[in-house]
């Protein structure tokens, strides 16, 4: 299934996306499910294939505003330097990392898919990176690896955009650079594990206007997503609903001579065939 979240006429809401449209879960099933979060934790799988079983969409997918699937995940979390080539675009000698880099995002920093991604009044350094970002689906701590892939719920895009001046204000951290209101973006919609196998491989790639920037494959990842589950749950519970980016290509903006920072009405997409493509324009902060 193709879960998502959305606005419809200024309300709320989740449901199926079908036929180029969605059917609406949140009047279908509504307690105790209210949100696809609580559906995700409440195991309502079943229920939500009912509920919108030989039903025609109830909205066309221009009709509403999409939010991220997940609008409010406890976690956030943005693992960094995590494909093979990655690490040697630093061009500092470094040997290859024995543990994932990581971070966390605020879910302000992030809009769904069609939305303007902004562009900071403070900086001319927004940058782009395309990922892949595993959605946990059952809750857990000290998960042993051999089991992590039972936590998948299923799997979404993001765009995982940078403030690369800001991310050096720290000593120790990029925190501030990957924070920005509404400076990157997840979607369009979750595809459910029993769809698509989050073993893989999967593909990803980034476009912007219509140049291909970015371009790999899951195969190619140092710490692949059943370490990264079972590292991460060995300090955190992790818990339905938590998100992890799982680290973005090479071709990054900031790589190019001279860089290639994001302008306003630049079109950012990021894919994964078995996912589908997540579209944001670069709009001026308001």
């Amino acid at each position: 299934m193709r879960l998502l979240s959305y606005l419809a006429n200024g309300r709320p809401g989740y449901g199926v996306a079908v036929d180029g449209g969605i059917v609406d879960l949140t009047r279908r099933i509504g307690t105790p499910f209210p949100d696809l979060r609580s559906l995700i934790a409440g195991d309502g799988l079943d229920a939500a294939r009912t509920a919108c079983a030989g039903q025609r969409p109830d909205y066309a997918l221009d009709e509403v505003v999409l939010l991220p699937p997940v609008t409010a995940p406890e976690k956030l979390w943005c693992i960094g330097v995590n494909y093979r080539d990655r690490n040697a675009e630093y061009k500092d000698n470094s040997d290859l990392p024995k543990y994932p880099s990581l971070f966390v995002r605020n879910p302000s920093s992030v809009v769904g898919s069609g939305q303007g991604i902004e562009k900071p009044k403070i900086s001319e350094q927004l940058d782009y990176e395309g990922e892949l970002v595993v959605v946990i689906g059952k809750e857990g701590r000290h998960i042993p690896r051999e089991r992590a892939y039972e936590h998948i719920f299923g799997m979404t895009l993001c765009n995982e955009g940078s403030v690369r001046d800001w991310l050096h204000h720290g000593k120790f951290n990029v925190t501030q650079g990957k924070n920005f209101d509404r400076s990157g973006s997840i979607g369009p919609w979750i595809v459910t594990s029993d769809e698509l196998d989050p073993r893989g491989p999967h593909d990803i790639l980034t476009r912007v206007n219509g140049e291909l920037r970015q371009q790999d494959s899951t195969e190619r990842l140092m710490f692949p997503f059943d370490f990264l589950i079972a590292y991460l749950s060995t300090f955190a519970t992790l818990r339905p609903g938590d998100m992890i980016a799982t680290g973005t290509p090479t071709g990054a903006g900031a790589r190019f001579d001279p860089p290639r920072w994001l302008k306003p009405g630049d079109v950012v997409e990021v894919e994964s065939s078995g996912i589908g493509i997540l579209r944001n324009t670069v709009v001026t902060e308001k």
